[in-house]
């Protein structure tokens, strides 16, 4: 049955109320239980779209919810000048060319409110895109007679270690034994007396010390057990001193001298050897060359093992290096196969025992050899202060007595010198 009704504030009209006078008793009943359940949910729905339609009305006024509260726009009689509008907001960073994206925070005006005239503002000239050149690097400027830094072109990385590098011939045929030697007058036709102190790496304070006491042109042999030898070789270069790799070597006495943990053994295999080789090559850069010295050990087994010996001058003749052997009279190595390379044997080791007048009375067999045969290499196995002390008094008074003072890889490459049948201390030149 179809009721018929209009709703006017709270109330039902006359025509609903007619309608129900005509129902049954039971079915009036029926119907006004029905009608009182509906106005609740009625009177519910129509506060609920009251409350939406006030909320709707709040969010016009102060703007969305994510943009900051602003006050409702007061209708003004004259549109503000520019200035005034720009201290209004000193702190608000307007977007340069806002994208059609965008979105405004500017409150929203109400109708009798009549809007600003917009300001006209000069469009920032579009600048092309530029690319950030950085100037070249200029080279630092080198101190007056300083040894060359190791070159990127006289290098290469390390098969068997990755990311070291170990020396090797440039394309220019340059070789280490020539770029990083220490500065020298080749015509000076005096005698001419070399130095190799070894050892330095071991204390970083008493190397650095005789780095500094030392003349230039004493070469220096470096560990390759350094920890962090940066600083060392930096000052080496600096002060003119050319520096030598220590191999570790099977000394006399092995394995009570113990050479370490990457010495190159009798016992070991050619392998074996030759891996331990890469490594103390990888250690650091910038040497002419190597040599069987690491402080007072000098690695007498090893070089007298001529089959285990020759592969190890081979390799480094193969990566432009020269060869110091620390043992003085080695004849045996003059007839290995290694005969490119470019390599001598020590003529005296000057601080075995390390005494004073002791090191005095091989300074002074060294300079006579020096003048029997034009050339002539001594070596100090450790830069003790008292060993260093006699050298600087024994260098200050060369020039003098007629000799010179030269670095080591001068006289390995000198020629040949004629063997003294009087004195078994003058070797020849190993591999030439």
């Amino acid at each position: 049955m179809d009721v018929v009704g209009q709703r006017t504030g709270g109330g039902v009209t006359t025509d609903l109320a007619d309608g129900f006078h005509d129902l049954e008793p039971e079915t009036r009943r029926e119907q006004r239980l029905l009608l009182g359940s509906w106005r609740p949910l009625a009177l519910l729905w129509s506060g609920l779209i009251f409350v939406l339609g006030v909320t709707a009305m709040v969010l016009q006024v102060l703007g969305p919810p994510d943009g900051p509260a602003r006050p409702m726009p007061i209708a003004q009689t004259a549109p503000p000048t520019p200035s005034a509008a720009a201290a209004e907001r000193p702190a608000e960073k307007q977007p340069e060319n806002p994208g059609p994206s965008s979105t405004s925070s500017t409150a929203m005006a109400l109708p009798s409110v009549t809007p600003a005239p917009a300001v006209e503002r000069s469009a920032a000239p579009v600048l092309p895109p530029v690319s950030v050149v950085l100037p070249a690097a200029l080279p630092t400027p080198r101190p007056p007679g300083s040894v060359a830094p190791p070159d990127p072109a006289l290098l290469q990385p390390s098969k068997l270690y990755p990311g070291g590098q170990i020396p090797r011939i440039g394309a220019d045929r340059n070789v280490s034994f020539k770029a990083y030697a220490s500065p020298f007058n080749a015509q000076d036709p005096r005698p001419k007396v070399a130095l190799l102190v070894a050892g330095f790496g071991m204390n970083e304070a008493d190397s650095l010390a005789a780095i500094e006491a030392l003349p230039a042109a004493v070469s220096i042999g470096v560990s390759p057990y350094s920890f962090k030898p940066d600083r060392l070789l930096s000052a080496a270069r600096d002060r003119g001193h050319e520096y030598l790799l220590s191999l570790p070597m099977e000394p006399i006495g092995y394995p009570l001298n113990d050479p370490g943990d990457h010495a190159l053994l009798t016992g070991a295999s050619a392998a074996t050897n030759a891996q331990q080789l890469e490594w103390s090559l990888t250690r650091f850069a910038g040497y002419v060359g190597a040599t069987g010295a690491l402080g007072d050990l000098r690695g007498e087994r090893f070089g007298a093992a001529i089959d285990q010996m020759a592969p190890v001058l081979d390799r480094l003749a193969d990566l432009g290096l020269l060869y110091v052997d620390p043992r003085p009279n080695g004849p045996h190595l003059s007839g290995t196969p290694a005969q490119r390379g470019v390599g001598r044997a020590v003529d005296v080791v000057i601080d075995d025992p390390p005494g004073r007048d002791e090191i005095d009375r091989k300074l002074a067999a060294l300079e006579q050899m020096a003048r029997d045969h034009a050339g002539a290499i001594g070596l100090a196995g450790r830069p003790s202060p008292v060993t260093i002390g006699r050298i600087a008094a024994w260098v200050a008074a060369l020039p003098s007595r007629g000799l010179a003072l030269a670095p080591v890889s001068v006289v390995v490459q000198m020629p040949r010198p004629v063997i003294s049948t009087t004195s078994a201390a003058v070797r020849t030149n190993l591999f030439k």
